[in-house]
């Protein structure tokens, strides 16, 4: 680009020389008539209508001294410099803190996972636990065993007020001749063997019936039918003073300790 006073300049050429060929106008019309007469007349014609260089320099004087173009003028004009944005001095630290804070939530959710899985553990725990001790103790606190009776009605069924071989003692007391004795022996014997060994719920107001039935229910065919069998030969002795004979009775003496074991034996047989 060329500077403002050379623009000038060129603005003043042209205009002189734009004036140069507004004076040689007459001279140029003249010179397109007589083209129609001759080509010599046309060629003198253009050459007449260049401006001479005589006529370019006088234009330029006459531009030279007019007042309003012939100096110079100095403009100064105010624009925004444009820079390149630079980034705040803080802007790393934001996105610092930016990613400080992604972390955290990161490390809150998994938190927040981790506890529930691990509350979920210790309770699946504590209740396998409690199933365990639960299942040992068969019961959350043990229970209160009811007192045993030591007498049904009036018959002494205490395991001590008894002999340890009671079929045989209650046959001795047959052949004897104390029939009685021998039946109040092996139902007050077998009396004891269901309330201690068997752990039937007999209680001391319990009558023969109820403990038949009683026997009935928890002890097996083979017991509950020999219990059966003492209880019909116990109650028309003891109410009606009829024995049985003395094969029954010597038989129900023979089977007492293989139907109604004592304890040491019944633990061992389970």
């Amino acid at each position: 680009m060329c500077s403002p006073r050379k623009a000038l300049w060129l603005l003043l050429l042209a205009c002189a020389c734009a004036q140069a060929q507004t004076e040689a106008a007459p001279a140029a019309s003249a010179a397109a008539a007589a083209a129609s007469a001759a080509p010599a007349a046309s060629a003198a014609s253009a050459a007449a209508s260049t401006p001479t260089r005589e006529q370019v320099q006088e234009a330029v004087e006459r531009v030279r001294a007019d007042p309003l173009l012939g100096h110079t003028e100095v403009q100064k004009t105010l624009h925004e410099k444009k820079r390149d944005a630079a980034p705040r001095p803080d802007s790393g630290d934001w996105s610092w803190l930016r990613r400080l804070g992604e972390i955290m939530m990161w490390v809150g959710r998994a938190l927040r996972v981790l506890i529930w899985v691990v509350g979920a553990l210790v309770v699946a725990y504590g209740v396998f636990r409690i199933g365990r001790w639960m299942r040992a103790r068969g019961a959350m606190e043990p229970r209160v065993r009811a007192a045993l009776p030591s007498h049904v009605q009036n018959l002494d069924i205490r395991p001590e007020s008894l002999p340890d071989d009671i079929g045989a003692a209650a046959a001795a007391q047959w052949q004897r001749g104390e029939q009685r004795a021998a039946l109040s022996l092996l139902y007050r014997g077998a009396l004891s063997r269901l309330v201690h060994v068997h752990a039937l719920p007999i209680r001391a107001a319990s009558t023969e019936g109820e403990c038949l039935a009683l026997a009935g229910q928890r002890l097996d065919a083979p017991r509950a039918n020999f219990f059966g069998r003492l209880v019909g030969v116990w109650l028309p002795a003891v109410y009606g003073a009829r024995m049985p004979e003395s094969t029954q009775a010597l038989n129900l003496c023979r089977e007492f300790d293989l139907q109604l074991a004592p304890a040491a034996v019944a633990q061992e047989t389970a």
